[in-house]
């Protein structure tokens, strides 16, 4: 078959092609990792050499761990780090809980009121309860100054909820019968079968749901009138948006520039997620694009 034959999209590029991909790539890696490459050289920088930069360094003369010593010793950043690690281990384990039981029981075919239940969840998502519902909510529930309530309102995503149904209707319905014919129950089937078959999934899903409760930041400022108490993410929005004033009553910037403690919270608040991801991002094509094109 002569190569005018191949659809353009099959043929191979040409040489130019290929080069100005390569560059377009190298562009865009560079566009992410230049930023990233700073926010980390900027906290580990000389805080002399920060202000005389302007409060940018690309590279640092002298290596400096003055602005994580200051940020540690502190207080504030390493309790609002236990904090945000505590709402997102449990938020993220009852989350995952109560998608899978959810998921797997809209997944289930003649269901008694499934599909009233599927389309009110489905309402929430085209329709979701503004922050003014929710304030109420919180206020009467009792949850104000409560953990709980950077848990509880935000406990399943629908989203979520629709990948994970639909991964769920794609393992094949033999495998669950023959379950049942050996005289397994629901909850024992979904133990036993549909979750080995889906760690792919839940390992997205558990992301999605860590790295929401991790940088959660807005509600900690509503429902907490104890600064003591916020999460990570609220102290970061203080610190970027106004770290003299955060560091004035903390007392945490002796020794180290504003720049630099700014950018070292920045890479405290990121790190774990960083660390996370790369264990998890082998599963996202075979995780989310199964249950997207099953939901």
């Amino acid at each position: 078959m002569s190569k005018a034959a191949y659809p353009a999209w099959q043929g191979r590029p040409s040489l130019a092609v290929r080069a100005l991909k390569g560059v377009a790539l190298a562009v865009i890696v560079l566009l992410v990792l230049l930023p990233m490459w700073t926010v980390l050289a900027t906290s580990l920088a000389d805080p002399q050499e920060v202000i005389r930069s302007g409060g940018w360094v690309i590279w640092p003369r002298d290596w400096s761990t003055e602005a994580y010593d200051a940020v540690l010793r502190g207080g504030i950043v390493t309790r609002a780090l236990l904090v945000s690690a505590g709402v997102t281990i449990v938020g993220t384990a009852l989350s995952l809980a109560c998608t899978i039981g959810l998921a797997y029981t809209l997944s289930r075919p003649r269901v008694y009121g499934g599909k009233p239940m599927l389309l009110l969840v489905l309402f929430t998502f085209l329709f979701p309860p503004g922050m003014v519902p929710l304030f109420l909510v919180v206020r009467g529930t009792g949850l104000f100054d409560q953990y709980a309530a950077l848990i509880l309102p935000f406990l399943v995503n629908v989203f979520n909820l629709v990948v994970m149904r639909g991964f769920f209707q794609s393992i094949p319905a033999e495998l669950l019968d023959a379950a049942r014919i050996d005289g397994a129950g629901e909850f024992a089937i979904l133990r036993r079968v549909v979750l080995p078959l889906s760690r792919a999934v839940i390992a997205v899903i558990g992301l999605f749901y860590a790295v929401a409760y991790w940088n959660r930041f807005f509600e900690a400022i509503i429902y907490f009138n104890d600064q003591t108490r916020w999460p990570i993410g609220t102290v970061l929005r203080q610190y970027v948006t106004g770290g003299a004033a955060m560091t004035e009553y903390s007392a945490e910037a002796a020794g180290a520039s504003p720049q630099s403690i700014q950018m070292a919270v920045v890479v405290l608040a990121t790190l774990p997620i960083v660390c996370v991801y790369p264990f998890v991002q082998r599963y996202f094509v075979k995780g989310v694009l199964t249950g997207a094109l099953k939901a």
